[in-house]
């Protein structure tokens, strides 16, 4: 049985070790490539891979937990000891990630005022029983029970937040009641407010920076902070930054190879770090996160491709070679090998079979919830996709103003199902007029409302705006509108195998477009979304993710885990008015150049 020690230096057997870690992150990646991604982490001179814990992921309605297929961590853990690569864990509460929420799950959100990250005592006791479940799975693969985890995550940039030093103290207290007893870490930015706000240094919880840049700066930050607090520990980057994320209607951000090998190599001389991404994988489903700029927020696109050493798809890039020749300049005893590389298939083309409008079967696909007052995502399902409002208005027989109070993210408007408008944070609230047909008494309004992600990183993490929906109603003139009928769409609880194609399309509302056809194999591919405008693509019933005409990416990442020998079945989800005639794959990403 191993041992890790952390002293002036980190001691695996008692022997000085050098860590080099990369994060790839199980949730992110089909488990079949899971093995394919840790062998290429290891053939780059790696010893080590990090990976979060979405809490979000693994309880998605709160005491409903769920550890299987692409959440399988365990699993995950174990492929990685088998290829003698040691394991970082951060299991904590938020984990940014640009992942929804943080990792933190939208259910928290039905608790009126509730402050997440805090010793609020609702917050605390809902992660206590997320940890009942979770660290007793942890648990059994430390290094200190014979598996290969080494380090475990206290909490995350919390200093980029907070400051309530009881609320890690407490947080602490719940890892440590759960045989927790490997040295458990905070992460910070290298500045001293922020190491200040967010570490348990006095406490002997190792500190750790997160930086991708200036290694020698920022290690003599660490240094000082810990030299002050009487701590001679080794310096570690936790997420040393290759790339970047990116955001809709933006140009993809990249990072020049060679630079990023210079600065890999300056902080290999200085300490330890772990490559942040080293694959970044894809935001399947309704997971991609969200920054904000200031009161602005800024969706993230779903390929989480981060420009890292591994491609989306799992493919070395020019960085994992530059990175691969430095490590190997710094450490010249590591095992390195040549990657193993991948073939990604062109699939072909297929035309539609059939199409639906939404709102002619939203009542046969979505069970309706009937209230006085809108409820909100949370409230209505498990606060991801998209919400239905449908209301009757009494018609006046002349224009009538109409507002929606306090809603996010993004809502499509149909009067009497005609297409009205868009409204988006930059217009949501605005005053419209609206007029109902003539010598008709009443007026059909449906609001489509969709949630494009929450905050997960910055001041805006507590705000209102992270509830999804209408929070507050529907003003006709000057009055609040009375009588809701919701219609959840999160493409987990709908049965979408019970569509009635037969119920009527219309191509300028928001509709299913269904294609059927016969596979003779299994391959990664993409799907081409370039002549549609927005929605979701599923495939076999999983959700490969959003799209958009907006950019910077054009394409979904599809892997072989999804797809099946014979018959398969794929449903688009188009918001746009576009009519969808034809599902296009290809072997490569499609792009937007928005420079």
């Amino acid at each position: 049985m191993q041992t890790f020690k952390i002293k002036d230096e980190f001691l695996v057997d008692g022997i000085p070790t050098k860590i080099i870690s990369g994060a790839i992150h199980y949730f992110r990646i089909p488990p079949s490539q899971w093995e394919h991604s840790l062998y290429n982490l290891k053939a780059l001179g790696a010893n080590t891979v990090e990976t979060y814990i979405p809490w979000n992921l693994h309880e998605p309605q709160e005491g409903s937990f769920d550890f299987s297929g692409f959440k399988d961590i365990v699993q995950f853990v174990k492929i990685a000891q088998e290829l003698d690569l040691m394991v970082i864990l951060r299991p904590c509460a938020y984990i940014c990630a640009e992942w929804e929420f943080g990792g933190l799950p939208a259910w928290l959100l039905k608790e009126p005022d509730i402050r997440v990250r805090s010793t609020d005592p609702r917050f605390m006791e809902k992660l206590k029983n997320y940890y009942q479940v979770l660290l007793p799975k942890l648990a059994p693969l430390q290094i200190t029970q014979g598996g290969p985890v080494i380090m475990m995550q206290l909490e995350n940039e919390y200093g980029s937040y907070g400051m309530e030093k009881s609320y890690l103290r407490q947080t602490k207290e719940l890892m440590l009641a759960h045989s927790i007893d490997v040295p458990l870490f905070t992460s910070d930015g290298a500045w001293l407010e922020v190491l200040d706000a967010g570490t348990l240094i006095d406490e002997d919880i190792f500190v750790t920076g997160n930086f991708g840049s200036h290694s020698k700066e920022n290690a003599q930050v660490l240094k000082e902070f810990m030299q002050n607090h009487q701590k001679n520990w080794p310096i570690m980057c936790m997420e040393y930054w290759d790339g970047w994320f990116n955001r809709w209607g933006e140009p993809i951000i990249t990072r020049d190879p060679e630079e990023l090998a210079t600065e890999v190599k300056e902080m290999l001389e200085i300490g330890s770090l772990n490559l942040y991404m080293f694959h970044g994988g894809t935001n399947f489903g309704f997971y991609n996160g969200c920054s904000a700029r200031g009161n602005t927020d800024l969706p993230q696109i779903t390929s989480y491709d981060y420009d890292a050493l591994l491609n989306e798809a799992g493919q070395p890039t020019e960085k994992y070679y530059a990175v691969q020749r430095v490590i190997k300049e710094v450490c010249p005893s590591v095992w390195q090998a040549e990657p193993r590389t991948k073939t990604l298939k062109n699939l072909g083309t297929y035309p539609v079979n059939k199409s639906v409008s939404l709102f002619h079967i939203k009542e046969q696909i979505c069970e309706e919830i009937k209230t006085d007052y809108p409820l909100t995502m949370e409230q209505a399902s498990n606060g991801y996709g998209y919400l239905l409002y449908s209301l009757t208005l009494k018609n006046y027989g002349h224009k009538n103003k109409l507002r929606l109070i306090e809603t996010n993210d993004r809502a499509q408007i149909y009067i009497d199902g005609k297409y009205n408008q868009t409204q988006t944070q930059e217009t949501l609230g605005d005053e419209m007029m609206i007029e109902g047909q003539k010598n008709q008494p009443t007026i059909t309004l449906d609001v489509l409302v969709e949630n494009l992600g929450r905050v997960n990183y910055g001041a805006k993490l507590n705000s209102p705006s992270q509830s999804k929906g209408i929070r507050n109603g529907v003003m006709q003139d000057i009055h609040f509108h009375l009588g809701y009928r919701h219609y959840p769409l999160t493409f987990e609880q709908a049965p979408l195998d019970k569509i009635d194609y037969s119920a009527g399309k219309d191509p300028s509302q928001p509709s299913f477009y269904q294609f059927e056809f016969d596979l003779a194999e299994e391959a990664d591919t993409y799907i081409d979304c370039s002549l549609y405008g927005k929605g979701v693509v599923i495939i076999n019933g999983f959700n490969l993710g959003r799209y958009w005409n907006h950019g910077p990416v054009l394409s979904l990442y599809c892997p072989k885990d999804v797809l099946k020998k014979g018959r398969n079945e794929v449903i688009i989800f188009e918001t746009e008015g576009i009519s969808i005639d034809t599902l296009i794959f290809s072997d490569q990403p499609i792009k937007k150049d928005l420079s």
